[in-house]
């Protein structure tokens, strides 16, 4: 018989609390983990242990917490301020769900005898038999399914991956579970802003982190006309309309940047349609390789709806040609490729 043991990230939220009881409802021998990954974080600090090590407490599980602050700032802090540096808009929760969540911790669910892990993220795994695998798969959750932010974890891994959450159809239900279990956290708040940085201000962030520092360039249209002053690249984002400074005959958009000179690039909204993207840093879950031009959905970010497209590789890129121009597509963030409601992969656009 084969054995259940599961390793469950916990972050001290509702989430990962509820999916703890329905692990163990079906049988599985829980453990409970809770990564310290940054001093002052808004999901990791002595609060969220407490929460969680309650949760575990409440149902009858063990519950361990285990350092990884300095492998967070190798690998998501550190990216995360490459990237504004080279006037990219980085994704961390990607980053941290490759290396954290869907590395460093299976690394300690295997020498601590388990055979999955799990988070609360609302999202599917399932055996596939058209490609003989397992695949992640979009939840019932709608707006709040987040099989967008798990295209680059390795493929090799989601066979031991359990996302206990992934057939609810909205949070609602999930309260009404730790409410029906007396759980503290029942009610406990979302955590909407990024991890480190739990007031919301990156550019602060930035400043005193990093080398980064204001430096004042120009504001410029596409035909190098300047109009305006700027005080920073990473003040910007593709995209961006709010806080340019300029007044024009029709609303401005910021559609580009020119690193070398130091120039915030503005153009107006049809400027920042796209029929043709480049992605890197490619992760493919369901192939080795994507020979042919074949028919996708296709989401640039986590808050937009997808799109019809066509992808094929070319070395170690993927080119994507949209049906329909799609809107301020954003170096940095992903791409991510769907087979109806299968993840196929991802890349970061270029």
């Amino acid at each position: 018989m084969e054995e259940k043991k599961v390793l469950l990230g916990m972050s001290g939220g509702v989430d990962s609390s509820v999916s703890a009881i329905l692990l163990k409802e079906n049988g599985y021998e829980v453990v409970g983990t809770t990564l310290e990954l940054y001093r002052g974080s808004s999901c990791c600090n002595v609060n969220t242990y407490l929460d969680a090590k309650n949760v575990c407490n409440t149902i009858g599980i063990p519950h361990f917490t285990y350092d990884y602050k300095n492998e967070f700032q190798k690998y998501v802090i550190d990216d995360f301020i490459n990237c504004y540096s080279c006037c990219k808009t980085p994704n961390p929760c990607i980053e941290c769900n490759k290396y954290m969540k869907f590395g460093f911790m299976w690394d300690k669910a295997k020498e601590l005898g388990c055979n999955y892990i799990a988070t609360g993220h609302y999202a599917k795994t399932e055996f596939n038999e058209q490609f003989k695998r397992c695949v992640i798969k979009k939840s019932k959750a709608g707006k709040k399914d987040q099989s967008y932010v798990l295209w680059n974890i390795p493929k090799e891994l989601i066979e031991h991956i359990i996302f206990p959450l992934g057939d609810f159809e909205n949070k609602e239900q999930i309260r009404k579970i730790a409410l029906e279990k007396k759980l503290k956290v029942a009610n406990k708040p979302d955590s909407e802003d990024i991890c480190f940085i739990p007031d919301g201000n990156y550019k602060k962030f930035l400043e005193i982190n990093s080398d980064i520092k204001p430096k004042k360039g120009n504001i410029v249209n596409i035909n190098g006309e300047i109009l305006g002053k700027h005080n920073g690249l990473y003040n910007y984002t593709i995209g961006q309309r709010k806080g340019l400074g300029i007044s024009n005959k029709v609303p401005l958009f910021v559609v580009g940047f020119n690193h070398e000179k130091n120039e915030v690039i503005v153009g107006e909204q049809k400027d920042l349609y796209k029929k043709e993207i480049e992605v890197e840093d490619i992760n493919l879950l369901l192939v080795d390789k994507i020979e042919d031009w074949i028919d996708v959905d296709v989401k640039t970010r986590y808050s937009m709806l997808q799109t019809k497209a066509k992808i094929v590789q070319d070395e170690n890129r993927i080119k994507i040609k949209f049906e329909e121009p799609n809107r301020a597509p954003t170096p940095g963030q992903s791409a991510v490729f769907y087979l109806g409601d299968i993840v196929l992969g991802g890349g970061k656009i270029i």
